[in-house]
């Protein structure tokens, strides 16, 4: 596939193992782009999503759908490697993060949905502390009522914000988000437990782990529950050697 252009506005559409994801130089500022084409899906690609979306219709086709899907995870660096394609690692958690900075000093009206009530009550606070000049419009936890769930669309659709970050896990922040945001202006970014470490409920991987590149250890120790999920990690690197 040959080498990515350094020109920052860069943005060009690979795939591994079928799934879509971008090569870019910069991906806060194809998020920023993207906001003044009128906006769009953003997605965080990393092997654990891409097994799932394999085997799942309808974020396969969320992912196909999101104007900007970025390289979350080391896999995915690594099998667009393995085409030639160098991109750097972009967590999600810092381009939702550099979104809210850009956010309070463009006067951005955000919308925050997700997590536990607990944590959606913690993050308010933190995000008053640290970002004061931020406008939140909706702050709303993702333990809603069925019958609440209708009132929330139509308050977003009503509010129009800049920057939806939805923190309602994989792969219902995709879908939701896909379907939700259809006909509105904005970013809509799925942000999984990225409200939880913003709260303080849970801490990041020491840098140590990210530079060996070995977080997914971390989060088991965290969350022993995830177990099975991790099995998808050694099945997209056979998956990948295999040319599949």
């Amino acid at each position: 596939m040959g080498t990515v252009n350094l020109d920052p506005s860069d943005q060009r559409r690979c795939h591994v193992l079928g799934i879509g994801v971008d090569a870019c130089a910069d991906v806060l500022r194809a998020a920023i782009g993207l906001h003044t084409r009128g906006g769009g899906q953003i997605v965080t690609l990393n092997a654990e999503m891409t097994m799932l979306a394999r085997a799942n219709a309808s974020l396969g086709a969320a992912i196909a759908d999101a104007e900007l899907v970025i390289p979350d995870g080391a896999g995915v660096v690594w099998a667009l490697a393995r085409q030639g394609v160098k991109v750097r690692r972009s967590p999600g958690i810092e381009l939702a993060r550099a979104l809210l900075s850009y956010a309070q000093t463009h006067g951005w009206r955000v919308a925050l949905i997700g997590a536990t009530p607990e944590v959606m009550d913690r993050l308010r606070d933190c995000l008053v502390r640290e970002l004061p000049e931020l406008q939140v419009v909706i702050a709303e936890h993702g333990y809603q009522s069925a019958d609440d769930w209708p009132k929330l669309e139509a308050n977003l659709r009503a509010q129009t914000p800049d920057l939806v970050l939805l923190a309602l896990g994989v792969p219902r922040q995709e879908t939701w988000s896909q379907r939700v945001r259809q006909g509105q202006p904005g970013l809509w970014m799925g942000v999984g437990g990225s409200f939880d470490v913003w709260a303080g409920v849970k801490q990041r991987a020491p840098q140590w782990m990210s530079r060996f590149q070995v977080e997914w250890l971390y989060r088991l120790v965290q969350e022993p529950s995830r177990w099975r999920r991790m099995l998808s990690l050694p099945a997209f690197a056979l998956a990948v050697l295999r040319g599949r």
